[in-house]
């Protein structure tokens, strides 16, 4: 009796190869579509271009909100109650520069 899978003679009709050849770009694809997507949900590109700060806001001077007008920046009082809100500054200093904003000169 021959045994069917062991032949010996390696005379297949080549189907297995190429099944085996899809399968391994299948693999490649999936590993390379999650790799991106990961990429894009960690920030990414995105962020080197806009360096966004906590709650979302750009770090001061820095680039514009994402979604929003290019040249679009939050207001003085809203960057300085971050920082105070981070702990960069103290009570005083926050004071004193709020105090500053709303009345220069």
């Amino acid at each position: 009796m021959v045994d069917r899978w062991h032949h010996g003679g390696g005379g297949g009709s080549g189907w297995g190869y190429g099944l085996a050849a899809l399968l391994l770009l299948g693999l490649v694809v999936v590993i390379v579509l999650v790799a991106v997507l990961l990429y894009r949900q960690l920030g990414g590109r995105d962020r080197a271009r806009h360096p966004v700060g906590p709650a979302g806001q750009p770090w001061p001077g820095g680039a514009a909100v994402p979604g929003g007008p290019p040249d679009a920046r939050p207001a003085p009082e809203q960057l300085l109650a971050e920082r105070y809100a981070l702990g960069e500054i103290d009570d005083e200093e926050y004071r004193r520069r709020l105090a500053v904003l709303r009345h220069p000169g």
